[in-house]
């Protein structure tokens, strides 16, 4: 009875995307929570941004950044923060989030999620970021960890140490990207079952699953690029199911795809296997 107690209290939603709109506002019932790109929104016309708080008051609303590069040394620009702080109290959105990367370094656009070197600098960079953004949206973000192909260089921590580090240093929520760690772990030898229990699991708020797929890599072999075209992978719903055993607290889940659409009903699938992946955590 309490696992299922607890289990009730986590949720499933989807990333909105506008080739999904269909879809997504015919099936709410069957919809927990969206989450929105806030970059989308940013300079949106009037009538996108009605859309989006009409949106707001039929379910539940999470905002999530993609451009200011917080884990870096740079500080981050305050008209991005600006911005999101304008978006979350118009909207009224339930949370924001960001990513554990950096997008612009000496006034270049990067133009991708980059992992910078994991270091006790950039990790002091990082959390000098999240609390500037925490004092001017209002608000603290969920930090999101993500994909690299290559090992960052001149790196003194691995994965876990480095988002631990940041995580304490900030006091802030993981968003933590199944899919982004399971990736690493396989891209890199490592067991991510180990990599995902040497994380603070009692600071996930929220889960993103996805799918990818294998590309040739330098020097032969392959390697595993997270994409969001593709379904998400049975390995990262039993991922999903050994965090649920071993995090009490309620998560919020969230289906990404970027491109590559399926049916709506094959989307609701995907929906369906994570509240199954949950609930088998739930009572182990």
């Amino acid at each position: 009875m309490a696992a299922d107690k607890e289990s009730a209290r986590d949720r499933v939603g989807l990333g909105w995307r506008g080739e999904l709109a269909a879809g997504i506002l015919s099936n709410l019932a069957h919809i927990d929570v969206l989450e929105v790109i806030a970059d989308d929104y940013y300079h949106a016309p009037r009538a996108g941004i009605a859309a989006l708080c009409s949106l707001a008051r039929q379910v539940p609303v999470s905002l999530h950044g993609v451009g200011m590069g917080l884990a870096s040394s740079i500080p981050a620009d305050p008209r991005r923060l600006h911005a999101m702080a304008r978006l979350m109290q118009t909207v009224q959105a339930e949370s924001w989030s960001e990513h554990l990367s950096f997008v612009r370094a000496g006034g270049v656009e990067i133009g991708h999620l980059a992992a910078p070197p994991r270091t006790p600098h950039s990790a002091a960079g990082a959390i000098a970021n999240i609390a500037l953004a925490t004092r001017l949206v209002g608000s603290a973000p969920l930090m999101e960890n993500i994909a690299t192909l290559v090992r960052p260089p001149a790196s003194t921590l691995d994965e876990a140490a480095w988002l631990t580090h940041i995580l304490d240093g900030a006091q802030v929520p993981l968003l933590l990207d199944l899919h982004n760690l399971y990736a690493n772990a396989v891209n890199f030898g490592e067991a991510p079952e180990q990599l995902l229990l040497r994380l603070p699991l009692d600071r996930v708020a929220a889960v993103h699953l996805s799918g990818g797929h294998w590309v040739d890599a330098p020097g032969g072999g392959q390697r595993l690029l997270d994409d969001h075209l593709h379904d998400v992978p049975p390995a990262v719903f039993d991922l999903l199911t050994l965090l649920a055993r071993h995090a009490p607290q309620p998560l919020t889940v969230i289906v990404e795809r970027d491109g590559n659409y399926p049916s709506f009903e094959h989307v609701l699938d995907q929906l369906e296997l994570a509240h199954a992946a949950l609930r088998a955590g739930r009572r182990a």
